[in-house]
């Protein structure tokens, strides 16, 4: 069963398209709808639906700033809207397809194939990154697998520095080469890298032990090779130098 979620700023409009997917289709279910897009980014940045019908034309943000705002995209996209105008912007913001409004019955059948298709391409390639994944950590302890940018980054863990958090993404910063944001937070990066040579030194802050070049202990920072200077949290200071 597909999941689906719509967001339009009209309620009539949500009402129309869950009536013609429950009654054209009885593979998708409409579990979450939305007229305000603030409350819908909200929903959409801690759950993951299978797909999102969103309407293009609202007053407070358009469809495209509001793809703009999402921290998690791993969902099918299908904009809706009254004016083909957008259907090329809207494939271009990786949309897998646009209906038109009013909604044709013919056209929500193929739109809803091609959501199928989309969904089974994403399950093929998770399990491709899950069984690429495993065999990584058992290929080389040094190294941890990164999903980002739909590509697999290997990393020796001793290239990393150290791993800041902002918000629901975190910024690798590596000893000789440029820095790699991914869409995880910070306690799920901390939950790959092997304990014994690295420390969450701060709520912010995963540090690799291997890189530091001061403690400074009046101050309550580290000072890393690269010269970056890492605050320690005050409650996490007694681990810290258990571990130094």
């Amino acid at each position: 069963m597909i999941k689906a979620v719509i967001v339009d700023d009209e309620p009539k409009a949500i009402q129309s398209l869950s009536w013609e997917l429950s009654n054209f289709s009885s593979d998708i279910e409409v579990i979450k709808t939305f007229s305000n897009p603030e409350k819908a980014i909200t929903y959409l940045n801690a759950n993951t639906p299978d797909c999102l019908f969103l309407d293009i034309q609202m007053p407070t943000m358009d469809g495209f700033q509001f793809l703009g705002k999402l921290a998690n995209k791993d969902f099918a996209v299908v904009i809706t809207t009254a004016y083909d105008e957008y259907a090329i912007k809207a494939l271009k913001h990786e949309a897998i397809d646009y209906l038109l409004k009013p909604i044709d019955s013919d056209d929500l059948e193929a739109t809803i194939q091609k959501i199928k298709k989309y969904n089974f391409r994403a399950l093929n390639v998770l399990k491709v990154e899950e069984v690429l994944t495993n065999f990584n950590g058992k290929l080389d302890k040094k190294r941890i697998t990164i999903n980002t940018d739909g590509k697999l980054i290997f990393l020796s863990i001793d290239d990393i520095l150290y791993v800041e958090s902002d918000g629901n993404y975190s910024t690798i910063i590596l000893e000789n080469a440029p820095k790699i944001v991914v869409t995880k937070k910070l306690k799920e990066i901390d939950a790959i890298l092997p304990d014994h040579c690295f420390f969450r030194i701060h709520n912010s802050y995963v540090i690799n032990l291997n890189k530091i070049k001061e403690f400074i202990k009046s101050e309550g920072y580290v000072v890393m090779q690269s010269n970056h200077k890492i605050p320690v949290a005050r409650q996490r200071k007694s681990d810290f130098l258990e571990k130094l």
